[in-house]
């Protein structure tokens, strides 16, 4: 049972994660009102104009590495730095967003746990 949750989260959190990288690309999602900081966040990330098709490009290949369950451990450990990122920004500039950062971060966090064998020939 534990393993079909962990399945259906895991390709949830990587259609989420596709979704979001192809929006970087094609903008078909609107964006809601900004604070004027926020404002600022953007239009500094879109001052280094390799910045968001890279964090683009990580979410779709993670996200569909994380959906193959043969390469899911691949997959959580592209995406986590942009996970990072995520729930960070969110603690800082959009605290009431934070919600399903963090329970996207606990997926991911969850998928490398199920995988810490495969992990164990990398750190020893």
């Amino acid at each position: 049972m534990k393993n079909k949750i962990l399945n259906v989260a895991c390709i949830l959190f990587a259609l989420m994660m596709v979704n979001s990288g192809l929006n970087k690309f094609f903008n078909y999602m609107p964006m809601p009102e900004l604070s004027e900081e926020m404002m600022q966040v953007f239009g500094a990330l879109m001052t280094i104009q390799w910045l968001l098709p890279l964090v683009a490009l990580v979410e779709i290949i993670g996200g569909i590495l994380f959906a193959i369950p043969k390469f899911r451990a691949l997959g959580a450990l592209v995406i986590l730095p942009v996970m990072v990122g995520i729930v960070i920004h969110h603690l800082v500039h959009d605290v009431a967003g934070v919600g399903v950062g963090l329970i996207m971060f606990l997926i991911n966090l969850w998928a490398l746990w199920e995988n810490r064998v495969k992990y164990a020939s990398i750190v020893s």
